[in-house]
């Protein structure tokens, strides 16, 4: 897994000690360089972010008051006091869940993002049965980490959620009842539930937890069974009405391309998505395709020509279909999320070679999720973190 950077907030010194810079940019800044730098002193705190000491330590006695951060081991430098290091609490935990049509990943995680445990649930052929089976397998992690205070449950949908309402209101790749949920997982667990459309819920952990800076634009695209779109801009996300921003990869590409689940017909996922990788397969080979994307992925870094060739072919229409969002949106950055990351450093550079054709503007700087797979669950993280108000 690529290392992310040692500068998880880009800001500048001028930018973080500004008067007119909001005081939750600067907790954001110095919990994310504990997080990122655990044991650190309030000295290097402060030599790192570039604020005050002052600043750092109202700062850190708050986060230290509401059990954010804990103070732990103590230093030894040749001469003077002792300085004592910060770690994140991590007896504070998180219940990630990340919600596929056929099967939902359900993960305790820390403060930090990190997993600590996770299963995964094989839902029943019975829609009207998928929710009982999450439920339990969430009170059962509960249970084995009795040792942890829960803040929430964080849920990342393949589908549109009216921010307002929460409720589900598009997800074509969904054939179960999820828009309750919400109320079902609560009841049965007494933890605040957020929950959020999975590549909104990426752009925001994409800016909670560092990787990007908060202050430049940002798309978030998840490749998984469909596409999705999560734009990060103005330093928040963009929802649009009734929460439906973002839908690109419903936007038609082949007119008489292959049916998809919205109702039209060649929709950029029906041609970018794992579902069309594994079409693109059979195919090719003239055989059935392996049972899952991932095992796909395995075939090609085996040097399996036919994968290889279907995920190039997948790999071209994932890049064409990027350009239309550089040439509506200009974005800084966008960031892909999804199992193609895993095999990045071989089909990443054929995504680019489209993207930057025929390019309006300048090409945005492209890169995979840095924590790879995991990235859905620690965006369910990052849902309850946010609304926590670190």
């Amino acid at each position: 897994m690529p290392t992310p950077p040692t500068h998880p907030f880009t800001f500048t010194r001028k930018q973080s000690a500004s008067n007119k810079t909001p005081r939750q940019i600067n907790r954001n800044l110095v919990f994310n360089l504990i997080r990122t730098r655990q044991p650190i002193s309030r000295a290097d705190l402060a030599r790192v972010s570039g604020l005050q000491r002052s600043t750092i330590s109202l700062i850190v006695e708050d986060l230290i008051r509401e059990r954010w951060i804990l103070e732990g081991s103590m230093g030894r430098l040749p001469r003077g006091r002792r300085p004592t290091f910060l770690e994140l609490n991590h007896q504070r935990a998180v219940i990630a869940l990340d919600i596929h049509p056929s099967q939902t990943t359900v993960a305790v995680t820390d403060l930090g993002g990190r997993i600590v445990a996770q299963n995964i649930v094989v839902l029943p052929a019975d829609p009207s049965k998928a929710i009982t089976p999450i439920i339990a397998a969430i009170r059962k992690l509960i249970a084995a980490h009795a040792d942890k205070s829960f803040d929430g449950i964080g849920i990342s949908l393949p589908g549109r959620t009216d921010p307002l309402l929460q409720k589900l209101i598009f997800a074509p790749n969904l054939n179960w009842p999820v828009l309750s949920i919400k109320s079902r997982i609560q009841r049965a667990t007494g933890l605040r539930v957020e929950m959020d459309n999975v590549a909104n819920a990426c752009a925001l952990s994409e800016v909670w937890f560092g990787e990007s800076d908060g202050l430049h634009d940002l798309v978030v695209v998840n490749v998984s069974e469909g596409i999705g779109t999560g734009i990060f801009s103005n330093g928040t996300l963009l929802r649009g009405a009734n929460g439906m921003a973002g839908e690109f990869g419903h936007v038609e590409m082949e007119a008489n391309g292959p049916a998809c689940g919205c109702g039209s017909r060649g929709c950029w996922e029906t041609l970018a998505s794992n579902r069309a990788g594994l079409r693109y397969y059979e195919e090719i080979s003239g055989a059935h395709a392996p049972a899952s994307f991932a095992a796909l992925i395995k075939m090609a870094q085996a040097d399996n020509r036919d994968a290889i060739k279907a995920l190039e072919k997948m790999a071209h229409f994932l890049g064409r279909g990027l350009r239309m969002i550089v040439s509506a949106l200009a974005p800084s950055e966008i960031v892909i999320v999804g199992d193609v990351t895993s095999a990045w450093y071989m089909f990443g550079p054929k995504v680019e070679a489209q993207l930057k054709q025929n390019s309006l503007s300048k090409a945005p700087k492209l890169r995979p999720a840095y924590e790879g797979n995991t990235a859905r669950l620690r965006s369910a993280v990052a849902l309850v973190m946010n609304v926590s108000h670190i």
